[in-house]
């Protein structure tokens, strides 16, 4: 009888949904999918898209709806992605056993019609144009309506029962045809989910919108200096010389996430690199490959610049600077250095997921040198990028660590360098395999990055010794002015975050990345990642970062005293697995030779990392330490109290919190919390909860903002700081937090949590306008 119900309910499910488009289509008409692409006058509308609504979606919806992980893969920072609407298929799905087709904005479709082919459904309506179809024939419309319908709770706890805020939670994607059901199994769900419902005005505003039918004007037209700017970079990265493809290749392979601006012109919009079949001064045609590396299909590629359009978002904005100076350094760096480009490289598969081959006639130290010159946003690719999120994405790395780079010229750098990378042409990277990777193939994957390893530890057990011993000088020290030479990752446990300067004063780890590591992480993390791949293909990925860090570890661990390397190296991995230790043990003789740093104590590794703050004090950033003195913070005595926490109370905290102090002076300064959760070890997929040492658990506090997903917020008045530091350090259980919070915490309920919101917004905008951008919502707690 099972199967005969199943059908049952199946049947009276579609049928429901069917008799709504019937009865939809009987008082409206039917939809027409086109209807938002034809161009539409605003200029006799009361509200406009982009003049009145826009502010609202921004600020209020697309905290939670944008990019990759929007629920619904609903992305509300455009027009087009309102007009997209939403599909119940979600991007992240770790049990896909074969690729999916990309859904990506602006790039996978150019139509609302072609949206629909792809199984998208409509959020406005899109049936005949009258005040009462646009409000009851929309989705939108009718989730504004609900929320208004719904008494919203003014403080405490939603209800666990009937909200989920879980990262994977389950997602309800109801089309127009099923909003009555809908609302009646959920007559809380309204939007905005989980949070305070929109202002009376806010409200106004957007069904003002919806019921005249979602109009937008075109469109701004860029200024002459924009186009200028445009006009300059695309002659640059067009050129027909060989030497000059090759070079576009290569930074458009490492900038193709990138939010471009050009600093020399007033504050405005970001631009993104796309390659098109079309030259400069036409159209652009964009060619959407899975990977910025896939073939395009075309005898000719053209790297053209189009502006982005989505709102700002900070867990994917990656700011990069085009100027003057920089065109310079890269004309001199591929440019101008004396090498011959016999014949461009082919997008073969094999050829082009391998950069050691692809790029093989571009000197290694130019390469190189386009990585470092922002290595912040290099390294941010691995963080921001597609790839990092998730729980199980992100356990391949440490909460807290600090990475430095070998020096470019170091002359016995460059000499290992070039001979790495030409052994790097024979070792495949799992990324080859494309979009649906066989497991099958790890063993082969693992066997080669082996035997790099031991040539590696061949090299430079010859190279690295006596006067060219490894010392704090071989590392890249900016060459003076560049604070790209340090940064500091954080781990949220499910996301990451990365800044300049060296935080804190005992990272967990350390790495020391040169070319070579770099350059393979790009390729497995950034460029030959596809989010809509295979569970296999981002496995492999995952699995193979281990090698990697590692690889980075052990050039740390090079610095310090042979006889205590091994020591060290097995603290950062107590307790992992046979198979790990068995590739820790046969690499302990990756560097055999002394170290060239002259220690002075008992406890080098804290030496160690003194020594490098010191090397470089000339160019570390210190945005975001907080002030040492009262002068320039009143809070700063108090702060070093709360950044003097450890242990396991800790745990008890989120992973990542903003913390507003309202001055007597009536300032407010934000600060941002970072629980440091201490592992045994990172070195395995699953369990990790069976690793956690919450007794070393850490807290670092800092100036400003860090991280895209606060998962708490707290404000209090400067005489209350002494009081939330002593409950804090008192918590010791679920229920302990609750009356914290409830002291502290600005949670989901609170009446206050949107003015709240604008004034981080606003004070992040302030102090940093480049890098500012919306937080994202969809990890705030319910505790």
């Amino acid at each position: 009888m099972r199967p005969f119900i199943a059908l049952f309910l199946l049947a009276l499910v579609g049928g429901c949904a069917v008799y709504g488009q019937y009865r939809l289509d009987q008082r409206y008409g039917a939809p027409d999918p086109r209807r938002f692409d034809r161009p539409r006058s605003t200029a006799a509308l009361p509200v406009e898209y982009r003049r009145d609504v826009k502010p609202i979606l921004d600020s209020r919806c697309v905290v939670c709806h944008a990019c990759y992980d929007a629920p619904c893969q609903l992305q509300l920072g455009s027009y087009e992605g309102v007009t997209r609407g939403a599909n119940g298929e979600q991007v992240y799905d770790a049990a896909r056993l074969l690729a999916a087709d990309p859904t990506r904005l602006f790039l996978d479709a150019r139509s609302t019609a072609e949206w629909r082919s792809k199984g998208f459904h409509p959020v406005l309506n899109e049936r005949n144009s009258t005040t009462e179809a646009n409000r009851e024939a929309g989705v939108m419309a009718n989730l504004l309506a609900l929320k208004r319908r719904f008494e919203f709770p003014s403080y405490g706890l939603l209800p666990r029962d009937r909200y989920d805020f879980s990262l994977d939670r389950s997602q309800q994607c109801p089309a127009i045809e099923e909003i009555g059901d809908f609302e009646a199994e959920h007559p809380e769900w309204g939007m905005p989910y989980g949070l305070p419902p929109l202002s009376e005005r806010e409200n106004r505003t957007l069904m003002a919108w919806l019921e005249s039918g979602a109009p937008a004007a075109p469109e701004p037209a860029l200024s002459a200096a924009e186009r200028d700017q445009i006009s300059r970079w695309e002659a640059f990265l067009n050129g027909a010389d060989p030497k000059m493809r090759l070079m576009s290749r290569y930074l458009y392979e490492h900038w193709f996430l990138a939010h471009l601006y050009f600093d020399e012109l007033p504050p405005g919009g970001y631009f993104e690199l796309v390659r098109s079949r079309t030259a400069p001064g036409q159209p652009i045609d964009a060619i959407a490959t899975r990977r910025p590396y896939d073939d395009p299909g075309v005898a000719r590629v053209y790297y053209r610049l189009r502006p982005h359009r989505p709102a700002l978002v900070s867990k994917t904005h990656m700011p990069y600077a085009l100027n003057t100076a920089r065109m310079a350094r890269i004309k001199t760096w591929f440019l101008d250095e004396p090498y011959t480009v016999k014949a461009l490289p082919s997008y073969e598969p094999k050829v082009s997921a391998n950069p050691f081959i692809t790029f093989e006639q571009i000197p290694v130290r130019s390469r190189y040198r386009l990585l470092l010159d922002e290595a912040q946003f290099t390294i941010m690719n691995f963080i921001k990028g597609p790839v990092c999120r998730g729980q199980v994405a992100l356990n391949v790395i440490d909460d807290h660590f600090w990475i430095g780079f070998i020096h470019p010229d170091n002359p016995v750098f460059n000499e290992t360098s070039a001979f790495l990378a030409d052994v790097l042409k024979e070792v495949g990277l799992p990324t080859e395999q494309q979009s649906n990777a066989l497991l099958t193939k790890w063993l082969l994957y693992s066997r080669g990055q082996t035997d790099y390893l031991r040539r590696k530890s061949e090299l430079v057990n010859r190279r690295f010794t006596g006067r060219n011993s490894p010392s704090l000088s071989m590392l890249w020290d900016g060459d003076g002015y560049n604070p790209n030479a340090a940064l500091t990752v954080f781990r949220h446990f499910d996301s990451a975050s990365v800044v300049k300067g060296l935080l804190g004063d005992r990272p967990q780890t350390a790495l020391i990345m040169g070319y070579t590591l770099l350059e393979r992480i790009h390729y497995l993390l950034v460029a030959g990642f596809d989010v809509y791949g295979n569970t296999a293909h981002q496995l492999e990925a995952r699995l193979y970062m281990d090698f990697l860090r590692m690889e980075g570890e052990m050039n740390f661990l090079a610095l310090l005293p042979a006889g205590d390397r091994n020591a060290v190296r097995d603290f950062w991995y107590r307790g992992a697995g046979d198979e790990v230790k068995t590739y820790l043990n046969g690499s302990k003789a990756y560097f055999t030779q002394r170290t060239g740093v002259e220690y002075r104590t008992g406890d080098p590794l804290t030496e160690l990392f003194g020594l490098w703050k010191a090397h470089l004090a000339p160019v570390l950033d210190h945005r975001h330490e907080y002030a040492q003195s009262t002068q320039d913070d009143p809070n700063a005595g108090l702060l070093k109290t709360l950044s003097g926490l450890r242990g396991r109370m800790l745990s008890i905290l989120p992973e990542s919190s903003f913390l507003t102090v309202q001055g007597e002076d009536g300032v407010d300064r934000h600060y941002t919390l970072i629980r440091n959760s201490a592992h045994s070890n990172i070195s395995e997929l699953f369990f990790e909860e069976d690793r956690r040492l919450p007794d070393e658990d850490t807290l670092l506090v800092a100036r400003g903002f860090i991280g895209a997903y606060p998962n708490a917020f707290y404000r209090l008045r400067s005489n209350r700081l002494a009081a939330f530091i002593d409950q804090l350090g008192r918590l010791r259980s679920e229920q302990d937090y609750a009356e914290f919070a409830a002291r502290f915490a600005v949670r989901r309920t609170d009446p206050r949590f949107w003015a709240h919101s604008d004034a981080v917004h606003e004070a992040f905008r302030k102090a940093d306008p480049v890098e500012a951008s919306l937080f994202d919502f969809n990890r705030l707690e319910n505790r």
